[in-house]
C-alpha cells in the first residue's frame, strides 16, 4: 500500500526531473505541503527519505534545497551498479533459465513507440537479469539508483537503436550461456552509460581526462 510520504516522494521526484523544484531555491515544508495537499508530517518523512538518497539537503527551519547528482556521485551509481549487474549476467548466463521474457523485452524496446515504452521496458530487462540471477534485493538497490540517475534525463548521444545495440549482446550472451560475454556485455554498457552521464553534467566529452580519472577512482574494482 501506498503511503502519503510515497505520494510526496514521487511528486517531488517528478518535479525534479520536470525542473519545478531547482538546486539553489530553498522550498519549505508549509509551501510544499500546501502545494500537494497534504499533511506537513508526510512531507517532512519525504524530506528525510530524499536526503537519505541525497537528492535533498535539509536546512533546519527553513526547509530543503535540491541537490542534483555530480560527476563522482554517478561514478559511485555506477560502481555499485557494475559490481550488482555483471555478476548477475555471469550467473544468469551460467543457470539453466527460460531467456523468452528477456528477448521479448529486447524486442519490445527495438518497436518502442515513445521514450516512455522505451524506458520501461530497458529498466525491465536489467531487472528481469537480476531477479534472473536470484537477487530481488539488488532489483531494488538498481532500480532506486535509476530513480536518481533520471533526474537528470537519459544519456545523450544514443539513439534507442545504438542502446538496443549494447544490450543484444547481453541477452544472447545469456542467452547462450557464455558467461563472460554477459558480463563482459553488461560492463561495456553500463560503462559507456555512467560516462555519458558523467559528461552531461560535467560539460565534457566522456573520454575528458578528468571525466576518466573519476570514473576508474570509482569503480576500479567494481
Amino acid at each position: 500500500m501506498t503511503s502519503l510520504a510515497d505520494q510526496v516522494v514521487a511528486t517531488l521526484r517528478r518535479g525534479i526531473r520536470d525542473g519545478v523544484y531547482v538546486p539553489g531555491e530553498t522550498y519549505s515544508v508549509y509551501q510544499l505541503a500546501e502545494a500537494i495537499g497534504v499533511s506537513r508530517s508526510p512531507v517532512r518523512e519525504a524530506m528525510v527519505r530524499l536526503a537519505d538518497a541525497g537528492l535533498v539537503e535539509i536546512a533546519r527551519n527553513r526547509g530543503f534545497q535540491v541537490v542534483l547528482p555530480q560527476a563522482r556521485d554517478l561514478a559511485e551509481i555506477f560502481a555499485v551498479r557494475l559490481a550488482l549487474e555483471v555478476p548477475a549476467a555471469g550467473r544468469l548466463a551460467r543457470a539453466p533459465h527460460d531467456p523468452t521474457d528477456l528477448l521479448a523485452c529486447l524486442d519490445t524496446m527495438q518497436n518502442a513507440h515513445d521514450d516512455e515504452q522505451f524506458w520501461a521496458e530497458d529498466r525491465r530487462l536489467h531487472r528481469l537479469i537480476l531477479t534472473g540471477a536470484g537477487n530481488r534485493r539488488a532489483a531494488r538497490i538498481v532500480a532506486e539508483l535509476r530513480e536518481v540517475t533520471s533526474l537528470l534525463g537519459e544519456p545523450t548521444g544514443r539513439t534507442h537503436a545504438t542502446i538496443c545495440a549494447e544490450h543484444r549482446p547481453i541477452v544472447e550472451a545469456i542467452r547462450t550461456g557464455d558467461v563472460p560475454g554477459a558480463r563482459e556485455a553488461m560492463r561495456a554498457h553500463l560503462t559507456s552509460t555512467g560516462l555519458l552521464l558523467m559528461a552531461k553534467v560535467a560539460g565534457a566529452a566522456p573520454e575528458d581526462p578528468q571525466t576518466q580519472a573519476i570514473w576508474e577512482s570509482a569503480t576500479l574494482t567494481a
